[in-house]
């Protein structure tokens, strides 16, 4: 752009870091970058989403035509803040079945009830 000059204060936003050994600066510079980050962090552990819940079905050895709709009865169950892989496995350790089979019998509607009990719900 013609004409165009920059009023560049960057002396003027930096006076504030001025003392500051390189040392102090690279630990202000982390202290940000935690600052920023840690609520991303919070939030990847404490939320899922229905397409990671379906891609952990699928490593679980399930298939897509599988997986989906055990998503959706994982949340209409409202176990999905569990983890439908994890509400999976405790239905096979709690029913002495394998992975396979007790995603299985979720898909046909079994033992959802004991699923929420084991969870700490109902």
């Amino acid at each position: 752009m013609k004409g165009f000059r920059r009023e560049d204060d960057y002396l003027e936003r930096r006076k504030h870091l001025e003392g500051l050994t390189n040392e102090q600066l690279k630990e202000r510079f982390w202290g940000k970058i935690e600052e920023i980050v840690d609520p991303l962090l919070k939030l990847s552990y404490e939320n899922t989403t229905p397409s990671i819940e379906r891609s952990v079905l699928l490593r679980m050895g399930f298939s897509s035509l599988e997986a989906a709709p055990l998503v959706e009865m994982a949340i209409d169950q409202g176990l999905m803040g569990y983890g439908v892989g994890h509400v999976v496995y405790v239905v096979s350790k709690e029913k002495g079945l394998s992975i396979r089979e007790a995603g299985l019998a979720l898909l046909e509607g079994e033992y959802w009830q004991d699923a929420k009990k084991a969870l700490g719900g109902e």
